[in-house]
């Protein structure tokens, strides 16, 4: 029988698996920059990321959602937000949306703390700013069908992104070279301008979400 001469390529793995690679280790080397921040502010990673995330919603945040958001139990969640709450970073309050709730809110000193976060990150930012606009748009594109397809794991935590917002609609003109719409600002919405995390977002219908990210899948 033939064998089939091995090739120089043989054992390389599959493209999607090299994506995911490559993913992971810029997360890591962002990780690196947050970590460093982290220790020189006295927090740990997972203290500085509930800042971030408070920092974009200031109309406060269950203890539950930020849990969901970490991948972390609820008790883990606690903790770190203990420890927010007697460095003077976070407080509780009555929830906006419901006076029997409690919900997380940042304090002066936190919010300026999470303001500085964003210096931790920024070479990244320089880095991705430094692509020509074309190949940015590519990658946004590429990441959010990424994203639709995780969406169908049930392991992705939820985002206020464009395609799960009630006021995204999805192609509203067929074969324009801008075929989505958002109605809060009443304007075509090209891939460039669509959002990861939108202050402004207001969650769709689960169905309406669904059929939204298929079309990015």
């Amino acid at each position: 029988m033939d064998i089939k001469p091995e090739t120089p390529w043989d054992g390389t793995p599959d493209v999607s698996a090299r994506i995911i690679t490559a993913i992971s280790r810029i997360a890591s080397v962002m990780r690196s920059g947050v970590w460093e921040f982290a220790t020189s502010e006295n927090l740990n990673p997972a203290q500085t990321e509930i800042l971030q995330l408070l920092h974009a919603r200031p109309n406060g945040v269950r203890l539950s959602w930020v849990a969901a958001q970490l991948s972390i139990s609820a008790a883990s969640a606690s903790d770190s937000v203990a420890s927010l709450v007697s460095k003077g970073l976070v407080r509780k309050a009555r929830a906006e949306d419901d006076g029997r709730a409690t919900a997380l809110f940042l304090t002066a000193s936190g919010n300026a703390v999470a303001e500085r976060i964003g210096s931790a990150v920024s070479f990244a930012d320089d880095a991705a700013a430094a692509l020509p606009p074309a190949m940015q748009v590519h990658m946004l594109t590429g990441l959010l069908k990424l994203i639709a397809e995780l969406q169908k794991s049930e392991r992705f935590p939820a985002l206020r992104a464009c395609p799960s917002c009630r006021h995204f609609e999805a192609n509203k003109y067929p074969g324009a070279e801008t075929p989505h719409h958002c109605a809060l600002v009443n304007a075509p919405l090209p891939i460039s301008f669509i959002r990861i995390d939108c202050a402004e977002h207001e969650e769709a219908e689960p169905a309406t979400q669904q059929r939204n990210w298929a079309i990015f899948a």
